[in-house]
């Protein structure tokens, strides 16, 4: 005689547990919640750079060259820096690359790096409003861009 095996819901391994369930539904009605009453109630933003004058900046040209090469060149064309591991500065030129394109805006026009009175240092694409903070990425990262800054 042939028996069939009857498995019960909570033994299926695909099955996400009802507790764990109602957990995620809580945690997003509550997301939900918090922003609404940030909106309604008019709630400062927080986190966001406080406003201060230019001190210095620079317009650069991130000409990528592979997953890991970078190249930057002033809006002369003169090279700066060429670098087949660029590191940090890679990151920001893929990044920007990936808003640019998605913009549907040349990926070989000028950035700018941005110093401020108030020490915040920043990478700022004026075709797309794509931006990043340099000091929030460290110290090493940071510096790359500095030196970028001090370069004739």
């Amino acid at each position: 005689m042939v028996t069939q095996t009857q498995t019960r819901q909570s033994d299926n391994p695909d099955m996400i547990p009802k507790h764990l369930l109602l957990a995620i539904v809580a945690l997003v009605v509550a997301s939900l919640i918090v922003v609404t009453f940030a909106v309604v109630t008019g709630r400062n933003h927080v986190g966001v750079p406080k406003d201060s004058a230019i001190v210095a900046e620079r317009d650069i040209i991130l000409k990528g060259g592979g997953a890991q090469a970078v190249t930057v060149l002033d809006t002369d064309g003169k090279l700066l820096m060429d670098l087949p591991h660029g590191g940090f500065i890679t990151v920001i030129q893929n990044a920007n690359e990936r808003a640019r394109f998605t913009a549907g805006v040349d990926k070989l026009l000028p950035l700018r790096i941005v110093r401020y009175t108030n020490g915040r240092l920043t990478v700022l694409d004026d075709y797309t409003g794509w931006s990043a903070e340099l000091g929030a990425f460290g110290s090493d990262n940071r510096a790359a861009f500095e030196r970028l800054m001090s370069q004739d």
